[in-house]
Parts: structure tokens; sequence; C-alpha cells
């Protein structure tokens, strides 16, 4: 099985969910049931040379023994595996897969596991597997890594919620690196019910549906890219706010807002930051990247994108430049690694053409690599094209983009940096018509799921789309799969909302994560530009179900923003129609759970910086079922591709809670991240702030085996790529460097700059815009700056005047 060897420690990493066992409880939660483990002390011979119930498992290029040992925790039999050589893969004994073995469970329910060992070498963790009902058996999850022990010591820890369809699960111990494990004593117990009786403390309005409120105070800043800071805080980028009044006064805002007291502070802005790239630094800075060099000139060039980039700092609240890009990208993705180092594709370049320039900043060395330290492929990938990093450091191109048509082939795509390949994945529906959708991974990360969530075209200019498809990463050759359509809510076509009928949708939808689980998806519009949506809806990735709630009364298409806070809340922002307006009001959304009872609360924090494979213990008011991290917002044009909610998985003694942190910094890329505590009812706690980093031994130089992964899109089928040739940049569409909106209705886009085989005369532009369907054009204003109306009737192109022209 192939495996990009990008992160090495001397303590094996997990890529799937490895936990290290840190504070090992002895005493774990009383259970409701006896224990469910067979033969769980190897004392009763099985046909073979295994114990009864138990079974040898395992993959990959090593040298391995299973041994059934008298040097045992109880009685006169232990279980050891032992690895003499290896080069990849695990070997692990595992109870039997069978009826007669492996343990009934109940979907929803969880279960207390424990066992004793001893073990030689780190890397080792508590792996399950789940036997659904209509695919069969399946690798689930790792739960803990087993610290060293030179004697016998006990790891407990608590899974998950069993998923829907399942009916038993299988567990033991993997070893994955040199060295042994020998364990004994094995227990497994269901989690007795702790389900506190729902309580409405609001209307049933808001226990069911959630509530939305518009803040007193409006934003005061043209705002489009929105950043969750590490305090709290909102960092909210306008630019010129795509405002060319703004831009040639060379007027740029920035404001961060603060939901605590509610107030903004306007922060000095040193470039046109509009249409930028953003995201967060392991140390809790703001990395932004390009922005508008230009806007269009008619009849000329188009948006054009610059080198420079900048890092704002949440404490002096100000702005520092770093070195430049190696070229201008307008609109770029901006994608965190697991070391921490950032991969930048797509945008328009600094003459309006499309980048094809990969761009990666080094968090060591703190700058932008140069060119030829960058692996390229010199592909270019659109504008903001949502690159969501997977579990082994490959990168999953969601098709979720902004303007026009998708990459050639099938809309979506598998890109390896280190193999500098480009596979493509099936399935996603209607390709060209995601401009503006929204992606993504849904919770928890490590069951690498994404979903995708509506768009349109502004070249065709199709009604939005009701599109959703949901993709298992886990799988050996992953697809797209077609998931439940968006609920249609109301559209305003110009004389007030009116009920949306037959497939009408949205673009420009924003999805957010939240602690429970599920996802908010809310915003919208039918058109570009144009005919907001207001309609919201929780999607719940257990069911594959959308529950419409709540809808926000603002306007919220283009240029809009939704983030959660540590609250629990969700803020939205924005809205810039066609005719060039801004919508300033700022709402709020309290979903249904702030509505459903106390919150728990995290009463003890021991340590807010953690490390990768850290145990880390919390204190809780009262008892909870999860706990994960969920890396802060940093959204625009409804692309987030580094939103992310990491389950911690439970050691649990009463209220001390140990959580198991992941070893694998590719589910979790360094950084600050909001910690909730979410109880049975899915009520969570208020957010409190961790630092997670990985500690020296992360670093790639040092020799350590190669990182455990199980099967996971290991056998892709689709169309691969290699680097192609070098080139300076790819041609664009001439509608995505800029719309001139002295021509037709709001939802259409007269380009300002024609393909360059398209003569400067009035014949030749009104032939194109025929051939491309514009239909008939009206001109608003008094102004004709493309020349389409020379006889002055306030009609483009009819026939005198392309006999005029």
């Amino acid at each position: 099985m192939k495996l990009p060897l990008k992160y090495r420690r001397k303590t094996a990493l997990l890529a799937v969910t490895g936990l290290t066992g840190g504070l090992l409880l002895t005493s774990p939660q009383p259970a409701s049931a006896a224990n469910l483990v067979l033969n769980p002390g190897f004392e009763t011979a099985g046909s073979g040379d295994m114990p009864y119930c138990w079974e040898k498992s395992g993959w990959g290029d090593n040298d391995f023994t299973f041994t059934a040992t008298s040097d045992a925790h109880s009685g006169s039999k232990a279980m050891k595996v032992e690895l003499t050589r290896r080069v990849d893969g695990d070997r692990k004994a595992l109870i039997t897969e069978s009826a007669a073995c492996a343990p009934t469970v109940t979907p929803g329910k969880q279960y207390d596991l424990s066992l004793w060992y001893k073990s030689t070498t780190p890397d080792t963790s508590v792996t399950l597997f789940r036997h659904d009902a209509t695919a069969g058996w399946q690798y689930w999850t790792d739960l803990k890594t087993l610290d060293l022990a030179a004697t016998w010591t006990q790891a407990s820890v608590r899974t998950p919620e069993i998923p829907a369809g399942t009916d038993r699960i299988t567990w033991g111990v993997s070893v994955y690196g040199t060295g042994s494990a020998t364990t004994d004593d094995y227990t497994m117990e269901q989690v007795p019910d702790v389900t506190p009786p729902p309580t409405c403390t609001g209307t049933n309005a808001q226990c069911a549906d959630g509530s939305w409120s518009v803040l007193p105070t409006q934003n005061p800043v043209r705002s489009m890219h929105s950043v969750v800071l590490n305090n709290g805080k909102v960092l909210m980028i306008a630019g010129s706010g795509n405002s060319e009044e703004q831009f040639q006064a060379g007027t740029f805002t920035s404001a961060v807002y603060d939901p605590a007291n509610g107030t903004y502070k306007v922060i000095p802005t040193p470039k046109d930051m509009f249409c930028s790239g953003h995201v967060q630094l392991q140390d809790g800075r703001v990395l932004v990247m390009s922005g508008n060099k230009a806007y269009p000139v008619v009849g000329g060039h188009g948006y054009e994108g610059y080198k420079d980039s900048y890092v704002f700092d949440p404490v002096t609240e100000t702005y520092s430049k770093t070195n430049d890009m190696n070229d201008g990208h307008w609109y770029p993705s901006a994608t965190v690694l697991g070391d921490g180092d950032v991969l930048s594709f797509g945008g328009l370049r600094e003459d309006s053409s499309g980048s094809v320039t990969a761009e990666r900043w080094s968090d060591a060395q703190q700058q932008w690599l140069p060119l030829w330290q960058v692996n390229q492929t010199w592909s270019y990938w659109g504008l903001y094209p949502a690159m969501v990093l997977m579990q082994d450091g490959r990168l999953f191109y969601t098709g979720s983009h902004v303007f026009g048509n998708n990459i050639p082939g099938t809309g979506s795509a598998v890109y390896d940096y280190d193999a500098n390949t480009v596979t493509q994945i099936p399935g996603l529906q209607n390709k060209d018509e995601r401009d503006q959708s929204a992606s993504v991974l849904l919770p928890p990360a490590q069951d690498q799921k994404v979903l995708t969530l509506g768009g349109g075209n502004i070249d065709s200019n199709p009604e939005g789309n009701r599109l959703t498809d949901v993709i298992d990463l886990k799988q050996p050759n992953p697809s797209y799969v077609a998931g439940p359509p968006i609920p249609q809510g109301t559209v305003d076509l110009g004389a007030g909302p009116v009920q949306q009928t037959g497939n009408q949708g949205k673009m420009y939808v924003s999805a957010v994560l939240l602690p429970d689980g599920k996802v908010l998806e809310t915003g919208g519009a039918l058109h570009n530009r144009a005919n907001p949506v207001y309609e919201s809806s929780l999607y719940d990735p257990v069911t594959n179900t959308f529950d419409q709630v709540a809808a926000d009364p603002e306007a919220r298409g283009y240029h809009s923003s939704a983030v959660l806070l540590p609250d629990g809340r969700v803020l939205t922002t924005g809205d810039n129609p066609g005719n060039g307006t801004w919508n300033h009001d700022v709402s709020v959304y309290s979903p249904p759970y702030l509505f459903k009872g106390p919150r728990p609360a995290i009463t003890s924090l021991i340590d807010n910086e953690w490390q990768y494979g850290d145990t880390q213990r919390i204190t809780v008011d009262r008892p909870i079922a999860k706990a994960e991290l969920i890396r802060p917002a940093a959204v625009t044009h409804s692309s987030d591709p580094n939103q992310r909610f990491v389950d911690l998985p439970l050691s649990v003694d009463g209220n001390n809670v140990d959580l198991n942190v992941t070893s694998n910094p590719n589910l979790a890329p360094p950084g600050w991240y909001m910690l909730f505590a979410v109880d049975a009812n899915g009520v969570p706690s208020v957010a409190k702030w961790v630092h997670l980093t990985g500690p020296q031994a992360l670093s790639k130089t040092e020799a350590a085996p190669h990182a455990h992964v199980h099967a996971f899109a290991d056998k892709l089928t689709g169309k691969v790529t290699g680097p192609g040739a070098k080139r300076p940049s790819q041609k664009v569409s001439p509608t995505i460097s800029g719309c001139d909106r002295h021509y037709g209705s709001i939802n259409v886009c007269v380009p300002t700059a024609f393909p360059a085989n398209v003569k400067k005369t009035t014949a030749a532009r009104c032939e194109w815009l025929a051939k491309n369907e514009y239909g008939r054009l009206t001109v608003n204003g008094g102004d004709d700056p493309l020349g389409l109306d020379p006889n002055r009737n306030k009609v483009a192109c009819d026939a005198k005047d392309i006999k005029r022209g």
C-alpha cells in the first residue's frame, strides 16, 4: 500500500486516529452489563494455534510472531504479538470476526473497553472494526496508543456512539513498530444510559428550529473574509470591499469584532486584501495571501492578483509583511498541512490569466518557498478550489470552486503533493454547476467523509441547485454518491420573498460545523449576485438527512460569511448583490441545542498546551457523551477547506474525563482549537481554547516507522496525471476577470474583457454575445463603455447598433 512518508517521529504516527495512553484510569465508570468479551484472558484453547474466539490479523511487509505466553496478568495465559522487522503494516490479535465471538452492540450506545498490557514499543494502538449489516466487516477507528510499559498496566477507553447499521464490533491491539505488546484480561461493557430528559428552555419554535437575531451594531467595513481568532474575536477583512472607488482612494479596511461586548475595532490594512486567501498558522496568527492588484479596465485587462503576503497578529491587531509569493493569486486556495506548512493553488495572476503555480508556505522558515523548492504539476485549479487535507497528507479537491466551470474531467480529484500526481475521482453531480458551492469535512474528521452543497455557474447562469454529494474517503476506491437535496425556502425574485419551486436551490451557500456533530447550511442566492434565498437547515451526517430550521432574516448571498463562535452560536455577515450595495447587518444564530436545558461546563482544564498523542484530563460538572476539537473558521466565498471537527475518545472516571488526542497531525493540523464537551442531548459547553502542536520528535529528519494506515483511498482507478509541461499561466473565461454592469440585469455578466480573438468593434462583440446566448441586453445608466449601443436607444446590439458599429 502506497503511503507518503511525510511525518516521522521516534514514536510512529497513526494516520487514522491513533491516541496515546497518558493518564490510565484504574477505575473506569461502572457499566450496565457484564463483560461482553468471550475468552478475555486467552485461557480457552481454540481449534488451531490461537485461543478460542481470537484470530491473527494484520497486513504489510513485516516479520512477526503470535505467542500464547505464560507471562500473564492473571490466570496462565496472555497473548504476545511481536514484530522483529517492519517495512510497513501491522499485526494484531483480534476478537474473531464471527457471530459466535464478536460482541453484539446497539447503535447509538457506547462501550467501555479495557485491557492489561506490557509493551516494548510505543507503536501500538487499540483498534476497532465494525460489522455493517449491509457492507460486512470494515475498519472503524483507532482509539488509544499504549505507552511503553515494563510491568502490567491497565488501559481503558470509551468508544464513540455505535454507528447506525452496526450489529457487532471486534477489537484488539495493533503493533506497528518493531517490538512487542503482551495483552491480557480484556473487558467490554456497555455504558449505562445517562441521558437527562430534554428540557425546553425557550419557545417550542426555538427548541425545534433555533433562533436568529440581528445585532444592534452594524459591521463598519464591507468584510468578505471572516477569521475566528484564538482569543474568540473575529477578524473581518474587507480590503477595498469590492468598491473601485475605495480602491482608487487607497482605502483598505479590516475590523476586529468582539462578541463578548459587541464592539468593533477598525484595523489599518496595508493592501487591497479583497478576495485574498487566509488561514490560521499554528501560533494563532493569520496568514493572508495575495488579493486585488487592479480592478478591470473596460476593453483591457480584468481583475489582477498581486504577489504580496501578510500576517495578522491577534495580540497586537496589526499586519506585517512577509516575503512575496512566486505568482499573483486573486482568489487562491489555502490549506494547512500536518507539519504546519500551507499549500496554495489557483487564482488570477498579475496579468488576469489563471495561475498554474503551486505555492508552499514553510512554517519552519516563516516564508513562502522559492519556486524551485515547490512541487509543480502546472495545473490550473480555478478560483478558490476547495482542497481538503486527507488523513495521509494528500489533498482532496472537492469540486467546490468559484466562477464558471469546474476543472476538466470528473470535477474532483486527489492530489498527492509528494508524488506530484493528480487522480480523478468520480461521482460529482453536475460538476459545472458547483460554482460557489460549499464543501466540509464532516464530523468527525476520523470518518474522512466530505459533503458538498449547492452551487451554480456565473457563465451559463442557471438557477442555483439543490444538489448534495457525499464521499467516503476511507473506501479503497472512493466515489461521490448523491445526498439528499437541500430543503427549499423562499426566494426574492424582485417583488419580495416567494416559495421556491421546482428544482430551485442556491449558490453562495455557507456551511458551518457545529459542536453537536451536525452541519448548519444557511444563506445563498438563486442567481449570480441576485435573488437571495432565505433558508437554513441542519445536516446530520449520521442519518444523511436535512432538518429545516429558522432562516436568517437577512440576505446572505455573494461575499457573505458564516462562522462558529466559541459560545456555540453562529455569526453571519455580508451580502453584495449586483448593484454594488452592501449589507452591513450582522446576524447571530442560536441552534436548538442552546434551548435544551442547562449546558455542561468544563470546570477545569489542566493544560491548554497539547501535543499529539497526549492524554489530557478535564473536569466537567456533569456527565458528557463526547468531546471534540473544532478548528476555528477562516471563510470566504462559501469556502473554508480547513474547517474540521476532531473526535476525542474518552476515558471516564466520574466527572474526571481523560481526552485521547490524535497522534496524526493530518487529522488535526497544528494550531489553536475550540474544545467542546457535549452531553447526551447534544448540548455543548462553552469552548475552551487549546493549542495543539507537535513535539520535537515530529521532525521530518528523524528515522521512524511509516505511519500506520488501514485501507484508505489506496486503490484509485481514476485517470492519473503527473506534471505537465512548464507553462506561465492558463487562459480563463472573460467573465471571470470582470463583469460590466452597464448591460443587462444584475444576474447577467457581460464581460469587461472579451476574449483576445474578438475584435474591438460593436459588430464583433455583439456577434460573440449572440453566440453565447446573452439575449436582449438593456443599457443601464447613461454610459456605454463597451460601445454596444451606438444608436443610444438603451438596447445593446440591436440591428441598427451592429450596422452603425
